[in-house]
């Protein structure tokens, strides 16, 4: 079978099946599991990816407002692939080329390749779009395996919060820094899952700009900034230049962390589940042990001491 995947969380989802062998084309965000970086870049994007969070954000609604596509994908590529399977999403026109967009380059393709949209919001609705993406690609058995391994990780974090009858910290995971966004779709959940509340957002609601004043509103204990698309390294820098602004002087105070957002958060694919995982170590290390030096750094400490 031929396999195309036009977001980086589907190639997460196809390697995790182990079928990384059919994959025939990613995206160009696409970089896990390392050995996908080799394999044909079907899409390119006109934002400056590496550009201020500021730039990111004007460019992308100034294409909003055109009504120009963030992506586009190469068409003579595509065909030259013949794939099989096409995996997209319909859950967000910043994060990958468009569903209508991918339907209509399908359409003209012969034979006509299979649709496969993921579109969950949640963990479970995750792990319904691996169980559908399983299906597609005939193999269900391995995600009859994947699944229960992942949920099995899942209860052994609740079980060991709930033995601790651990307190739940207030936390505001932050996806953009400018202008201020909460994280939404699955990530509260994470939290929440982690043993902690999430006082910005609910599960599954689309994440949304805030005043930075209803951040502060919010009594937070708990900073953790996970930018869309920014790994460890590039999260934390973000953290530490918006801590030093004036404006940010009341969270100086607080704990704060920043997470390797590609890794755990902005992907909707099996390594939320680590995302779960890491969460719990920030916010509780005598019971987990504190998170990875390569998933997780604070930031708060730092800032403090030079500002």
């Amino acid at each position: 079978m031929r396999i195309v995947s036009l977001l980086p969380s589907a190639t997460e989802i196809v390697a995790a099946l182990g079928a990384l062998d059919e994959l025939v084309g990613v995206t160009h965000a696409c970089d896990y599991p390392p050995q996908v970086t080799r394999l044909p870049r079907l899409t390119s994007t006109h934002v400056d990816g590496a550009a201020a969070p500021d730039v990111i954000d004007r460019d992308v609604r100034a294409a909003a407002e055109r009504g120009t596509a963030l992506y586009t994908v190469n068409d003579a590529l595509l065909a030259s692939l013949r794939p099989d399977v096409i995996v997209t999403q319909a859950l967000c026109d910043v994060c990958a080329v468009r569903e209508t967009d991918v339907r209509a380059l399908a359409s003209r393709l012969s034979p006509t390749p299979l649709i496969v949209t993921l579109s969950g919001t949640t963990i479970d609705g995750i792990f319904a779009d691996i169980e559908r993406v399983a299906a597609a690609i005939e193999m269900p058995d391995e995600a009859e395996e994947l699944i229960p391994g992942l949920r099995a990780r899942l209860r052994s974090v609740h079980e060991r919060l709930r033995m601790a009858r651990a307190p739940r910290p207030r936390v505001a995971v932050l996806e953009w820094t400018d202008p201020v966004f909460s994280a939404g779709h699955w990530v509260p959940e994470l939290v929440h899952r982690a043993g902690g509340v999430e006082v910005l957002a609910k599960p599954g609601a689309h994440s949304r700009a805030v005043a930075l004043a209803d951040v502060e509103a919010a009594a937070p204990e708990l900073l953790v900034f996970a930018p869309c698309g920014y790994g460890l390294a590039r999260a934390a820098r973000e953290a530490e230049r918006v801590l030093a602004r004036d404006e940010w002087r009341w969270a100086r105070e607080l704990d704060a962390w920043a997470i390797d957002a590609n890794a755990l958060a902005s992907r909707p694919g099996p390594r939320v589940v680590e995302g779960v995982e890491v969460l719990a170590g920030i916010m509780h290390p005598s019971l987990f042990g504190g998170p990875a030096g390569d998933r997780a750094t604070p930031v708060a400490s730092r800032v403090g001491r030079t500002a």
